[in-house]
């Protein structure tokens, strides 16, 4: 692992964090059947982990970057600042132009009567996790294996209960064991994507680093406020959702103390 490229090892641990997707999916082969409560709580769980993840390993070494390069001073800050919101930005305007579906909210973005509905939900989870493997590549980009591992676990932890919700709600919507499961691992694989273009991004242009780890940090925390936090909530098991998220926030920082 130290002798491959940022890039590379962007893409081999943002694979391993998405891998998890399929993983968390599997059980639904065998027949188990989880409650909505369970479901919230998980992925509660997994808002936890991708908001300690925003600002223990993105935004924090972000502002530390920036700071070798520029002083202290209001600049560091301010660079910060603006590829948060550039990063919340981007996805924003992913939603809003790509046809896509929740299975709560129904379709979003432009009309797509050609797509079939299977697709709509691959897009909505492709745009939720394209920003992790994002996160993951900058991660090792910016820190080696030291500023990516505890990035690429706690994805990976969070990809987890997040791939059994997906085959769960997909199983709900008629398709087979089989077809759910794959559908869900599907949703996962883009994050060696992200990884890789984070990885290499990030190698290329220092000076792009901290623009880079802001930019992964404010995707995530638009996933969490406009998908996770509001699906969690609406059947009426936030006190599970919050429980979750609170397990899920101390679990990453712990990890990222540890590991770094």
């Amino acid at each position: 692992m130290p002798d491959l490229s940022p890039a590379m090892m962007g893409f081999l641990g943002a694979f391993a964090a998405g891998f998890c997707t399929t993983i968390g999916a599997l059980p639904v082969l065998r027949g188990h059947t989880f409650t909505r409560g369970f479901r919230d709580l998980a992925l509660g769980f997994a808002a936890g982990v991708m908001l300690a993840a925003s600002f223990f390993s993105l935004i924090i070494p972000g502002l530390h970057a920036a700071e070798g390069m520029h002083g202290d001073g209001p600049v560091p800050a301010l660079i910060i600042c603006v590829s948060i919101l550039l990063g919340m930005g981007a996805v924003h305007l992913m939603n809003e132009h790509l046809p896509h579906e929740h299975f709560r909210l129904g379709r979003e973005g432009p009309p797509s009567a050609s797509l079939r509905r299977v697709w709509l939900f691959v897009i909505a989870i492709t745009i939720h996790n394209f920003p992790e493997g994002l996160a993951v590549g900058v991660g090792f980009g910016a820190g080696g294996i030291e500023g990516g591992l505890p990035l690429a676990i706690g994805i990976g932890l969070q990809n987890i209960p997040e791939g059994l919700a997906v085959a769960v709600a997909l199983m709900g919507e008629g398709y087979t064991r089989n077809r759910a499961v794959a559908v869900a691992g599907l949703t996962g694989m883009v994050e060696p994507l992200g990884g890789l273009i984070g990885g290499a991004l990030v190698a290329i242009a220092a000076p792009f680093l901290p623009w880079g780890l802001g930019f992964a940090a404010g995707a995530m925390l638009y996933v969490i406020s406009h998908e996770i936090i509001p699906e969690t909530h609406r059947a009426g098991h936030q006190n599970k959702a919050t429980f979750g998220l609170a397990v899920g926030l101390v679990l990453m920082l712990f990890l990222d103390v540890t590991l770094a």
